[in-house]
Formats: C-alpha cells, structure tokens, sequence
C-alpha cells in the first residue's frame, strides 16, 4: 500500500508532464497555425496577414514607336584617289606634308618640266613656219587665179598651187594639235589634288624619276567630309527597306561598335542591287556630313536605319513582359494593390520598350520589378520605375 508521501510525488510529476505538454502545443499553434492556416476561435487567419511584396511598377502609355533596324558596318571614304603621275620626269617639289588636308586644285607634286616646254616650243615654231609658208602659197594662189583668167598659166599649175595652199592649211591644223598635246603634257608637270581630302603616307620623295606607268603612285587623298558607311541588314528586310527609300530620306545613325554611343546621324543613300548569296544579307551605303571627323575609314560602327514609326500605340516597358509556357503575360497592379496575371501580345521591341497589341490599355500599372515572387492576387507595395527606363529609347524590329 503506497504511502501518502509517494502518492503526493506521483501526482506531482503528472502534473509537470502535463505542463509541459500544454506548453509545448500552444508553442506549435504560434509558430506553425499561421502557416497551416488553421485558426482558433478569435484568431486572425494567416492569409489576411501577409506581408505586401515590394515590386516596381511602371505605366504603360500610348505614343509613336519608332522602328530601327540594327546592323553592324565600317566607314568608307567618300571618294578615293591615288594620285600617279601621267609623264615621266624627275619629282623636283613635294607641295604637301603627310596626312595634310588638302583643297580641290592645291599643288601636290611638281616634275622637270623642261622637256616638254621645249616640245611645247618646237610645235610653236612649227606652227609659226607652216602659216608662213601658208601664207606665201596663198598669195601665188591668187596671182594664178589671176593668170588663169587670162589663159596666161595652165589651170593645172592652178589647181596644184590650190592643193598646196590646202596642204599648208591641214599642217597647220596639226601643228595646232601638236601643240595642244605639249601644252597638255606640261601642265601634266604639276600635279593637282583632283578633291578636297586628307593626305596620306607619302609614296614618293624629291629627286626620285616617276614613269606614267608607275603603279604605286605617290600619295592617296581620301574624302572625309562627306563621309560614307556601309552595312548590312538580312534579306528578309529588303522589302520593307526598299518602302522606306522610296517614301524620301531614310535616317541613319551611326554609333560605336558596342552601340553605347552616338556618333553621327546621315542618311541612306544606296541599296546594293544584289543580295549576297553567301551570307543572305544586302549591302546599303549610308552618307554623314561628318564635319567633326569623328567618323574614321576603317572604324567599325553600329547603325540603326528608321524604317518606319508606329503611331499611337501602347507601350510598355520590356521589363515587363514576362513569358510562360502558354505565351507572354504581365502582371497588372489593380486599385486594391493586388496583382492580376494578364496575357498580352507584343508586336514591335527594341531597347527597354515593347508595343503591346493586345491585353493592356495605355495607363494601366504593370509590374517591371520584383515579379518572382508573384502569383495570382498577391498583394503588392509598389514603387515607380526611374523615367530613363520607362521612356522610350531607339526601338528595333522585333525579330
């Protein structure tokens, strides 16, 4: 039989079990009800106390959407020259310094021109001879009209002394020609810049013999100001490049090669008129002012051809567009903070911006930011995109 003192201990560790038991489930009910959503009588579901989702928001509008065409391409000179001599003779004054810039007409080289101011002199004086000689048949020409008329000298002797008057007549003519010819091949002693430009390496020094028949020249002058750069789109834009041309000046932008920033602005000058069968792609030649020089021959650019605007159209950040396995959707912020999942159609993009055919309305709020943690419904707190992504930016062609 169990005494008292054993029976008073045996309640009291029951007691503490049953303590702690109590304890330990109300401590579940705290840290795990919530989640589980299960709730007591008087207690607050765990859903109605979720904490908004910081996302960021922008506005999607209506504007004009321009539509670029992005290519790569490399600067071309406007016009290249290599100037050659065309007489031979010794280089006696190089008139320009390397990689000077030159003006339509300057002086670039002078050649011994002796030689061909004494042929010059000598098809003078040859002319000079013959109209003399010319003018002595011309007189006896006369006297024999004269005598013929009296039956004095035969009409033979005539018609001899008028075939040599015509015979003087034709030298002269030749003479004339000669001259012309010398007075060419001295003028060709000094050699003129053909277009305004910049020089390049010199090719040949003074004192050196030059042959017309040289190949290498004796400077290159290239034409900076304008200033040309060719590029390339796939063929599948022919069609519509060709629209744009004939609609009147198709702009072109030129930037650096990593499309950061902008260098020049032209406009398309020329489209090649065969696609090349290798690559796929036509070539087209865009023409720049360039009167900073910042575009170089030989610099590798970015460009961007305007083929067409979008007028009005509803715009959204590319931020926004997210794409799931049935397509492309948004998430729409509504009134009450609450997020909707709605599936859009984007037509045209490019650079941040996206045109929205179809599932959003110019001033709805869709979310750019923080979309990872969405789903259906969740409650947002919301703050608004920096105005330099959400302002439309030098869109392309969807591709």
């Amino acid at each position: 039989m169990a005494t008292p003192r054993l029976s008073l201990r045996r309640w009291t560790l029951i007691a503490a079990v049953a303590a702690v038991t109590l304890c330990g489930y109300f401590g579940w009910r705290h840290f795990f009800g919530n989640e589980t959503g299960t709730a007591g009588p008087g207690e607050t579901n765990g859903l109605q106390k979720q904490a908004a989702i910081p996302v960021t928001i922008a506005q999607a509008k209506k504007a004009d959407f321009p539509v670029y065409l992005n290519g790569l391409g490399v600067v071309e000179p406007y016009q290249t020259v290599l100037i050659r001599s065309r007489v031979d003779g010794e280089v006696t004054k190089i008139a320009f310094k390397q990689g000077q810039m030159v003006k339509e007409g300057d002086v670039l080289v002078e050649i011994d021109p002796r030689p061909y101011q004494a042929a010059l002199d000598q098809a003078v004086a040859k002319k000079a001879q013959d109209e003399a000689s010319l003018k002595n048949a011309q007189l006896d020409l006369v006297r024999y009209a004269a005598l013929a008329k009296e039956d004095s000298v035969s009409r033979q002797k005539f018609d001899t002394q008028q075939a040599t008057v015509d015979e003087l007549v034709a030298q002269i003519k030749g003479d004339q020609a000669s001259i012309d010819n010398a007075q060419t091949q001295v003028s060709y002693t000094t050699i003129r810049s053909p277009l305004t430009g910049k020089t390049g390496f010199r090719l040949v020094d003074a004192g050196n013999i030059v042959h017309a028949a040289d190949t290498t020249g004796i400077v290159t002058i290239v034409q900076l100001q304008p200033i040309s750069v060719v590029f390339t789109a796939p063929e599948e834009d022919v069609p519509q490049i060709n629209i744009a041309l004939a609609a009147g000046a198709v702009p072109v932008t030129a930037l650096s090669s990593d499309g950061l920033k902008t260098i020049s602005q032209g406009h398309l000058a020329v489209v090649n008129d065969a696609i090349d069968q290798a690559s796929g792609a036509i070539r087209m030649k865009a023409t720049f002012e360039n009167t900073d020089n910042a575009l170089w021959p030989g610099l590798s650019v970015a460009t961007r051809l305007l083929v067409d605007t979008q007028r009005q159209v509803t715009v959204a950040p590319d931020g926004a567009v997210e794409r799931g396995p049935n397509g492309l959707y948004a998430f729409v912020v509504g009134s009450d903070n609450k997020v909707k999942m709605r599936d859009i159609t984007v037509g045209q993009e490019g650079d941040g911006q996206s045109v929205v055919l179809k599932g959003l309305s110019p001033g709805e709020n869709v979310v750019t930011a923080g979309q990872y943690r969405l789903v259906q419904g969740s409650l947002v707190q919301s703050s608004a995109a920096s105005s330099a992504a959400a302002a439309p930016n030098a869109p392309v062609k969807a591709p």
